[in-house]
């Protein structure tokens, strides 16, 4: 069995991942990922639908009942049609995959990594994951948030490039440390642009313990020649800004994100960056937002 590390969680494997995931990571959590799933799961499964569409491909999910939560030993089946399924059941630490005829380890080293243990870390409900981008300041973790094609991507790659630490590339595993909120580093790899089925490059330095989640940035675009604003989100307004930002929407789980993310806003701060939509000014946003987060 080989063993790499994502998300704070170490994964034991009988498959020789294509990518380097060879960090010295701190670690929460373990689980074992092998082919040939049991039977028992395979036959237990009765129902499904469509998750959603991803890369060009149809992403089902299966249980034996109507999905409004995740029980122990519930089974579960991820499906990416004509790629790959993985099975496993509710409460157990071992995740099981089969290729179908599409199917190669290249693609199903993206699943995994990119889609399906971000949504079983979840049902599991070993974190609570946040869609942003995550870097370290000063050795604190500052997350940006945005909409899609909002400049996550673009404003994280370019913190990198400056030689910052990389937490996650855009979905962010989180969780409660005496009485902290904790970013997680996902894995080593970033996607600037977004190819179909590709984690982007490697980057050097990557988060190998969890950090406290010290600012968020909201991301808005603004005129190319307008001035670059910081200012920060109060009240009712910081939660509408996150709220939005949580990586699953299922709603069994919204009564507890509730309550979690009013606990990260009670001790955390939301500032809105107001960012001109010209690549020739990235630097000037960039220095702004290093001055204001290390002096916060």
């Amino acid at each position: 069995m080989r063993s790499i590390t994502l998300y704070g969680t170490e994964i034991k494997s009988d498959i020789e991942f294509d990518l380097d995931f060879s960090d010295d990571t701190e670690v929460r959590y373990e689980l074992d990922l092998s082919s040939n799933p049991p039977s028992h799961i395979k036959e237990s499964i009765t129902c499904g639908f469509l998750l959603y569409h991803a890369h060009g491909r149809k992403v089902y999910l299966y249980s034996d009942r109507i999905f409004d939560g995740s029980d122990a030993g519930q089974p579960w089946c991820y499906e990416v049609k004509d790629i790959v399924r993985f099975y496993w059941t509710g409460g157990e630490r071992s995740i099981y995959y089969e290729l179908d005829e599409k199917g190669d380890i290249s693609l199903l080293s993206f699943w995994f990594t990119h889609l399906l243990l971000p949504l079983y870390i979840t049902l599991e409900n070993m974190y609570d994951f946040l869609h942003a981008g995550a870097v370290e300041v000063e050795g604190k973790a500052i997350l940006f948030i945005a909409p899609s094609m909002g400049g996550k991507s673009t404003m994280t790659d370019y913190f990198i490039q400056q030689g910052h630490t990389l937490i996650s590339d855009d979905k962010v595993a989180t969780f409660i440390k005496d009485d902290n909120f904790m970013a997680v580093g996902s894995h080593p790899y970033h996607r600037p642009y977004r190819e179909f089925e590709d984690l982007g490059y490697r980057v050097e330095d990557f988060a190998t313990s969890f950090k406290p989640i010290h600012l968020f940035y909201e991301l808005k675009g603004v005129d190319g020649d307008a001035d670059i604003t910081i200012e920060e989100i109060k009240g009712y307004q910081k939660f509408d800004t996150l709220l939005p930002n949580y990586l699953y929407s299922f709603s069994y789980l919204r009564p507890f994100r509730l309550k979690y993310l009013s606990g990260m806003l009670n001790n955390t701060k939301v500032f809105r960056v107001e960012v001109p939509w010209s690549m020739k000014r990235l630097g000037e946003v960039y220095d702004m937002i290093c001055e204001h987060g290390g002096g916060h």
